[in-house]
């Protein structure tokens, strides 16, 4: 007998699938309720419904309502797809047929045993009405042969009369685990699972009374051995004529395996539902079209948007599309093509208006669901909140791109800034304008870190009202500033903002007296590749032009060709300089000349000064006023300083030689060649390693490098003092030193500057304070030398004020090495008229 059944699903996938699965069936589909009316219209002898109730259109409770009104279906058979209990109690609430029912997700074996289930007792009834009307099939043979348990009559307690009007079948037997007298005997009543009697019992007594048709559920029978088995029971009427009036028919199949089924389902369910009620947004199943029509949408849906979820489900109240961004959809929905198309999972982050009108930042993880041709039937994800996420992120990109103190943009910025612009803007012009205030840090020994800070703050602060929409302030150094501009007129443009620009800062450290510089550099335009750390090392050297210890001016100086020559000929010296620091031999590029000393009181000469000399192949002779600095700012005067002193032993060496065994050489010394902690040691090997007599080495420093780490350099010329070499301090009076602590130097030689020296050819010497120098230097243990003695009257005013030796062009220029030796031969004594006879 052919058993036809209609699946009604608005899965083209679902349904399918379960087409095939009941493949020995004749199964009509629909795809919503409208179409299902349809087929029912031009079908008859529908035994069995599939109906979800979640439908587009015509949705399954209206169908039911409809197969309520019509006389035709009420023997149709229907079962029930939901995954709401609500629902449950009002489609009771119609009083159907035999309706039966199965929450989602469904699991196939479910699904195909409880069809099977109605199918046998649709095959049941039919045999029974056949038997009647043709008498070809006896009931017997199908009570007995049915692959279902089968109990007619059989009351839920004891009993003791009328069992011929009781059936049990093998198959109930053989679930019960009891035969056919003990089932009377006990009554069902007696084998039913305690948590389930109450249940059965008043829907038993309902369908005796009339008040419903039938009645289905899930109960558990207790086997003699206490060992429990689940059933699927169907109870309904049964009359068959007036001969055989048996008042009710029982069905009931075997689901034990399928409750194990289901409860690891549940579990596994449980564990979802755990996780999507704590997950930060919501997982979905949507169509794949431009207002992404959301078939399901879990509980988060409302604390993710604020909008409960079925406002969303088939674009109710709104579609998700709705709920994006506007900026964002193009790109959503090419993302979601170019991911389908390769059959990859889709990963995007995007941002969403939630019902408050507030937007969110979303993370989008999802796949496509393919039919059995490969075309996209839905897409199914999550959708999770990541605005915390977000804001963290954006601190520590702010935190990334802002100097702290300030809030303005730092050096990594810049320079990523600088990379995308000179990609970009190809044909603009573009120019840095670089602020040095360097000088700011002179005044945290007086007022201490903060107030020095603090001025630096004020500044970017006053700064930063200059920035417009071509115009970007930054911040890439402590005492640093630079403004980017692009697309302005010319070089006058960027002068007339420069003096804005120090009109802004004078205002600020007026009454500080701090000085600074200010660097232009205009960006070539159509370079191919720019180095940026050039650049900025340019703009540096610019804005260093000008700055100065004395000064307290702001004063701009243009990056230009002249100042590319100075930058390139630094390069080739600190090229030279390296070549001469890692050069095991000797090399002719650094060497000394020696300039005499006189002592005033013997006319003789008694010691030297070494003077280091710098000559290239490309540069010809360097003044050492030129790459002694450059040697201090790269360190190479360390490496650089040993060979002087190396060069400048050797010299002693061959004056012992020649009998000049009293003869002293001094040597000029870097206060970073002092601080270097292995510069003592060093010193006294290299003159242990040459035997050298500490009492002809002196050691020359300039009075300026006390302003820092005093009491340390200090000690140490203590310590080479203590050694026996003599110390000097250099350019005396020009220094930063007050007389107390000029008191406590350990030094043993104070050098005049020559500035004190050619002030004694001033026409009023009643005004000269030379001779103020040379008392207050002997009153403090310290003997004199006066540098730069160019004229007779200079040397005779220094003999009369008691100076003790002087240097300088009067007396001999600086000599090579061999010119040295001969002048000490030829002069020997009384160099110049007038001196004192021994």
């Amino acid at each position: 007998m052919a058993i036809n059944i209609l699946v009604v699903d608005d899965s083209a996938t679902d349904r399918k699938k379960i087409q095939k699965m009941l493949s020995e069936y004749c199964v009509l589909t629909a795809c919503d309720g409208k179409e299902a009316m349809r087929v029912l219209e031009e079908h008859d002898g529908i035994n069995l419904l599939i109906l979800d109730l979640n439908m587009p259109n015509m949705n399954g409770f209206q169908v039911l309502e409809c197969l309520k009104k019509d006389e035709r279906f009420k023997k149709l058979r229907t079962i029930i797809v939901t995954n709401c209990d609500e629902l449950d109690c009002e489609i009771k609430g119609l009083e159907l047929g035999a309706v039966d029912f199965i929450r989602k997700p469904i699991h196939r074996a479910t699904l195909k045993a409880r069809i099977d289930m109605h199918v046998a007792l649709l095959r049941a009834e039919q045999a029974l009405e056949q038997q009647l009307d043709t008498q070809k099939l006896t009931f017997d043979t199908i009570f007995k042969q049915a692959p279902i348990g089968i109990a007619i009559s059989h009351n839920c307690y004891p009993q003791h009369s009328n069992e011929a009007m009781v059936r049990i079948n093998p198959i109930y037997e053989q679930i019960t685990g009891r035969t056919k007298e003990e089932l009377i005997a006990l009554g069902w009543a007696k084998i039913t699972h305690p948590d389930d009697v109450e249940e059965d019992v008043n829907n038993f007594k309902r369908l005796k009374a009339g008040e419903i048709k039938l009645y289905s559920m899930d109960k558990r029978y207790i086997k003699p051995d206490g060992s429990i088995v689940w059933v699927h029971m169907i109870v309904a009427p049964l009359t068959i004529s007036d001969e055989q009036q048996y008042n009710h028919i029982c069905l009931v199949q075997d689901i034990t395996e399928r409750k194990m089924i289901e409860k690891a389902l549940y579990e596994s369910e449980r564990s979802k539902s755990v996780f999507l009620s704590n997950l930060p947004g919501l997982a979905y199943r949507c169509n794949y079209d431009t207002e992404w029509t959301m078939q399901y949408v879990s509980e988060g849906c409302y604390n993710l948007t604020g909008y409960p979820p079925e406002s969303l489900l088939y674009n109710r109240d709104l579609s998700y599309n709705d709920l994006i961004s506007p900026e964002y959809r193009k790109e959503i929905w090419e993302r979601w093509a170019q991911v389908l198309a390769a059959k990859q999972q889709f990963k995007y982050e995007y941002e969403i208006i939630t019902a408050a009108g507030e937007k969110k930042w979303v993370l989008e993880m999802g796949q496509g669901i393919y039919n059995e041709n490969g075309g996209v039937e839905a897409l199914e994800g999550i959708i999770l909140d990541i605005s915390d996420r977000k804001a963290i992120e954006d601190i520590l990109k702010y935190n990334n791109e802002h100097v702290r103190w300030t809030g303005l943009y730092n050096r990594d910025y810049l320079v990523s800034l600088l990379e995308k612009e000179l990609r970009l803007k190809k044909n603009s012009k573009m120019a840095l304008i670089g602020i040095n205030l360097g000088m700011v840090q002179l005044l945290t020994a007086s007022y201490g870190f903060q107030y020095s800070q603090n001025l630096i703050k004020k500044a970017a602060e006053a700064l930063s009202q200059h920035c417009t929409g071509n115009r970007i302030l930054f911040q890439p150094r402590e005492n640093r500033f630079i403004f980017y501009l692009f697309d302005y007129k010319d070089k006058k443009e960027l002068l007339d903002f420069c003096d804005v620009i120090v009109e802004t800062l004078e205002a600020i450290f007026v009454t500080d007296r701090i000085s600074g510089g200010i660097g232009i550099l205009e960006i070539e335009p159509h370079q191919n590749k720019v180095d940026i750390d050039l650049l900025l090392r340019r703009l540096l050297i610019a804005s260093e032009k000008y700055i100065s210890l004395f000064s307290k001016d702001f004063k701009v100086c243009f990056y230009d060709e002249e100042l590319e020559a100075s930058v390139n000929r630094e390069r080739d010296i600190m090229e030279a300089l390296t070549v001469i620091a890692t050069e095991n031999h000797a090399s002719d590029g650094l060497f000394l000349q020696y300039q005499p000393i006189m002592n005033l009181r013997t006319g003789s000469i008694d010691s030297f000064e070494a003077l280091a000399r710098l000559r290239t192949k490309k540069l010809g002779l360097v003044s050492p006023l030129e790459f002694i600095p450059i040697a201090e700012k790269t360190k190479l005067i360390i490496p650089v300083g040993e060979k002087i002193m190396v060069k400048a032993f050797r010299f002693l060496n061959k004056l012992r030689e020649l009998g000049y065994d009293e003869i002293a050489v001094s040597i000029n010394i870097s206060v970073i060649q002092l601080l270097n902690p292995n510069f003592t040691n060093r010193l006294f090997e290299l003159m242990q390693e040459m035997r050298i007599d500490p009492k002809n080495v002196g050691i020359e420093i300039t009075e300026s490098v006390f302003a820092s780490e005093y009491d340390t350099i200090n000690n140490i010329i203590e310590k080479l003092k203590e050694a026996g070499l003599h110390i000097a301090i250099d350019d005396f009076g020009t220094g930063y030193s007050s007389l107390a602590r000029e008191k406590e130097l350990q030094a043993d030689y104070m050098k005049i500057d020559k500035y004190f020296v050619d002030d004694i050819m001033a026409a009023n010497l009643s005004q000269t304070i030379t001779s103020d120098i040379i008392s207050i230097s002997h009153k403090l243990g310290h003997f004199t030398i006066a540098e730069g003695v160019e004229h007779v009257v200079q040397l005779q005013y220094l003999r009369e004020h008691n100076c003790d030796r002087v240097q300088g062009y009067l007396i001999s220029k600086p000599l090579d090495e061999e010119e040295a030796i001969k002048f000490l031969k030829k002069h020997g004594k009384n160099v110049i008229p007038g001196s004192s006879k021994p």
